[in-house]
């Protein structure tokens, strides 16, 4: 049996409290005083994404976040001049290199790694020369997992949304594909010296089989938690998942 590497570290992502917020203008609610009490309730850090047409987490927003919270940030971004330019001026403990297209409501798969490495060493180096921990938010496909390690990512991120689906139209077979070849990869990547995190649609239902994996050290979970915290609120939301993460760990 392979051994767990570490404690599972729980991100919470705060981004759709700006989306709420946004859909009327104003200051509330307030995605700052969200990813608060998530540190409250145990978040062992705080994901938020800048995109290019601010359609949620606004610039502001991030200045606020550099300032006041405690736990590291993990500042998802794609792979622009813009945001390179914010990132080195900011310095967040993380960055998550994601893709990103406008018409899309949320990010729908993983970054073209195999595709733009050369493009893409030459613009994370600057990144990891000041500090910042790199990650890159790809899909269980090894072709993605050497290409991330070769262009000098410390972190990749495997992206859950398609089992998560999966799951939720009651598709179990390709559930269970996906899911190993999430499971597969995860051992791969970390095979190769890379950190694994892992993230996108896990709910309560599907968190356990991911938190389970013995090389997956990091979970990033927003929109559920949001949505959760509606009917709960969100400390108790967020106190749910990690009870759920740690019993899947233990």
């Amino acid at each position: 049996m392979t051994e767990f590497k570490g404690k599972l570290r729980l991100g919470v992502n705060i981004d759709h409290v700006a989306t709420v917020r946004n859909a009327r203008g104003g200051a509330y609610p307030d995605p700052v005083r969200a990813a608060k009490i998530a540190e409250e309730a145990g978040a062992d850090g705080i994901t938020a994404h800048l995109r290019e047409d601010r359609r949620h987490i606004m610039d502001a927003d991030i200045d606020a976040l550099m300032e006041q919270l405690s736990v590291p940030l993990n500042f998802e971004m794609a792979a622009t001049e813009e945001m390179q330019k914010i990132a080195l001026r900011h310095k967040p403990h993380a960055v998550c290199i994601v893709p990103e297209k406008r018409e899309e409501r949320t990010t729908e798969g993983g970054l073209e790694v195999a595709r733009e490495e050369n493009k893409l060493a030459h613009y994370i180096a600057p990144l990891r020369d000041a500090g910042c921990r790199v990650s890159i938010f790809i899909a269980a496909d090894k072709r993605q997992i050497e290409a991330a390690h070769r262009i000098g990512a410390e972190v990749i991120e495997l992206h859950t949304g398609a089992y998560c689906d999966y799951h939720a139209e009651g598709r179990f077979d390709e559930r269970d594909k996906e899911l190993a070849a999430l499971t597969e990869m995860a051992a791969f990547a970390d095979s190769l010296g890379l950190e694994v995190h892992a993230g996108h649609g896990l709910t309560y239902d599907t968190v356990t089989p991911i938190a389970a994996l013995p090389q997956v050290m990091e979970l990033n979970i927003g929109h559920f938690l949001i949505g959760e915290s509606i009917f709960r609120g969100l400390a108790p939301a967020i106190t749910e998942m990690r009870r759920v993460m740690d019993a899947a760990r233990a």
